[in-house]
């Protein structure tokens, strides 16, 4: 089954007077990547949040972020008025060096000036991060389902091109007697021009024109083609994460299908082809969404 690796989840719960609120979004990624953002008093706890997710998800560029919202806040904030004056005293220092006036303006910068506001978090709330974790686990799941649905769409298109580049390429076998006559008759006219009008003897001609007709026989790489078309279908079933491996399968199939393009050398089958290459590349940028 197909998962797209885009998607959205979230989910919400209450602690005591605290209204929590956990959202996961995902895009495309070659690998796992997570991005979290925590309260700062749960920073402690963002590894076991990593293994949470890296169990129930995939690949894909992931988003994690909590928000709490309190009617009362839990930090109490203070000025650290030593370190304040201390600050003022140098600049105060320096300013007179300078000849200039120590202004309300350089004290709104001493204020600014790192750990002159100090502020007393409250601690890691064991309940209440059982309550979050648990809404990670539910917004994850959300974030899941999103995504297999999301998949679903993706595998009907995806599969659809599939079959068409198939048909398309049962189109090309429709060609090969009239393709396998114009080989014939551009090769004996072609050899006809070169001898000038002399006698040719008919058993070399004929020769030549097989070893021709080996060389430009695409019966294999149609047959691969096939192969590899109902291989790609039969992985879509698979009830592992493939996104991968289907992508190593467009890969063959563009080879047989290059391959055939260049080997042709008839129009109406270079015109099925030119097709076929067409849908081989919608359906590797879809694939680009797939786990």
């Amino acid at each position: 089954m197909l998962v797209s690796m885009t998607g959205f989840g979230r989910a919400q719960g209450h602690y005591d007077e605290k209204k929590i609120a956990v959202e996961i979004k995902s895009l495309n990624s070659k690998q796992f990547d997570l991005n979290i953002k925590l309260p700062s008093a749960y920073r402690e706890k963002e590894m076991a949040v990593r293994q949470l997710l890296a169990a129930k998800l995939d690949r894909g560029k992931i988003d994690l972020s909590i928000q709490i919202e309190t009617g009362e806040t839990d930090k109490r904030i203070g000025l650290n008025s030593a370190l304040a004056r201390a600050y003022w005293k140098e600049i105060k220092t320096f300013s007179d060096d300078l000849g200039v006036e120590a202004n309300g303006e350089i004290l709104r910068s001493v204020l600014t000036m790192p750990d002159v506001w100090s502020t007393d978090k409250s601690e890691l709330d064991s309940q209440e991060w059982v309550i979050i974790e648990g809404l990670i686990a539910e917004a994850s799941e959300n974030l899941q389902a999103f995504r297999n649905t999301e998949g679903e769409n993706l595998g009907a298109d995806i599969r659809a091109r599939v079959e068409s580049i198939d048909a398309l390429r049962e189109g090309c076998v429709q060609h090969l007697p009239k393709r396998l006559l114009a080989v014939r008759e551009r090769l004996a006219k072609h050899i006809k021009d070169l001898t000038l009008g002399d006698e040719v003897e008919q058993n070399r001609l004929e020769q030549e024109i097989v070893y021709y007709l080996e060389k430009l026989d695409i019966t294999e790489e149609n047959t691969r083609l096939a192969q590899h078309c109902a291989f790609f279908l039969e992985t879509m079933d698979s009830p592992d994460m493939i996104g991968k491996k289907l992508g190593f399968i467009t890969q063959e199939m563009g080879r047989e299908i290059n391959t055939m393009g260049s080997k042709a050398n008839y129009v109406p089958i270079q015109k099925l082809v030119v097709d076929m290459k067409d849908e081989l590349e919608k359906v590797k940028e879809q694939l680009l969404n797939i786990c």
